[in-house]
């Protein structure tokens, strides 16, 4: 006995999976690890595609769509995409918190610029690469597609498909978060500000009481070596505290 599905169910469910398709692709494009410059953009379709069966089941049926429509698709896909980008660019902050503070660091001891190119194929200083590399495995050890995939279904309950967040909520939303990024960066690098202050007030009261000492010579191996020692005693900590920050991005608890 064979099973007849209605033809108009068949598209109906199509129809929603393109659409659950249309918000994961954008936000392909931005998820650390999955959106790098160095991914093939065959293989992020392929994640899309992946990721949106993945989540089908669960947030597809809820999609209320007339595929008969177009005007009822057009601003459904329309809608998706903005959610998509949105949620999207949210998540990459992770990252930025990572090349901001290995940039402050870097700048503080020196150190820029040693390792020329970047994972993301950006001018980018070498403690930052070290962070952003060191970050994106941690995450991938992790468990990176089960964090995504709990993101992916938090921003479907903050905003379902058809409904995009309003102009106010995503001024707000963007300000706090993007503020909380920025401090949290600082925070990260405050240690390694702290150390290069006491070094350059030490150098400065050498110099004082030795003029005729080339205190470039003494002082340049010395924050090289410092630099890199604070980095290796700093690492575990930062990524502990950025991982804390991570988990608060993917929860998602403060939108509105």
């Amino acid at each position: 006995m064979e099973l007849a599905i209605p033809t108009g169910a068949i598209a109906l469910a199509g129809t929603q999976y393109f659409l659950v398709f249309v918000r994961i692709g954008a936000m392909v494009f931005f998820l650390p690890g999955f959106g790098e410059n160095y991914v093939p953009v065959r293989l992020k379709l392929v994640l899309a595609f992946g990721l949106a069966a993945l989540v089908f089941p669960i947030v597809g049926p809820q999609i209320a769509v007339d595929p008969t429509s177009q005007n009822d698709v057009f601003r459904l896909v329309a809608t998706e995409a903005i959610s998509g980008v949105f949620w999207g660019a949210v998540i990459r902050l992770i990252i930025h918190v990572l090349q901001i503070a290995g940039a402050i660091i870097s700048q503080a001891t020196s150190l820029a610029q040693i390792f020329g190119g970047t994972v993301n194929m950006d001018a980018q200083p070498a403690m930052g690469h070290i962070l952003v590399v060191s970050g994106l495995g941690l995450i991938s050890l992790l468990g990176l597609h089960e964090t995504y995939l709990v993101y992916i279904l938090n921003t479907y309950a903050v905003t379902p498909a058809g409904i995009i967040l309003g102009g106010a909520d995503v001024a707000d939303y963007s300000s706090r978060h993007i503020g909380k990024a920025f401090a949290l960066a600082f925070q990260l690098a405050a240690a390694a500000l702290t150390a290069t202050l006491l070094y350059n007030i030490i150098l400065g009261v050498i110099n004082r009481a030795m003029p005729q000492l080339l205190v470039s010579f003494v002082g340049a191996p010395a924050i090289t070596a410092g630099g890199l020692l604070l980095l290796y005693l700093m690492a575990p900590t930062m990524l502990d505290i950025w991982l804390a920050f991570v988990s608060d991005v993917i929860a998602i608890e403060d939108v509105i």
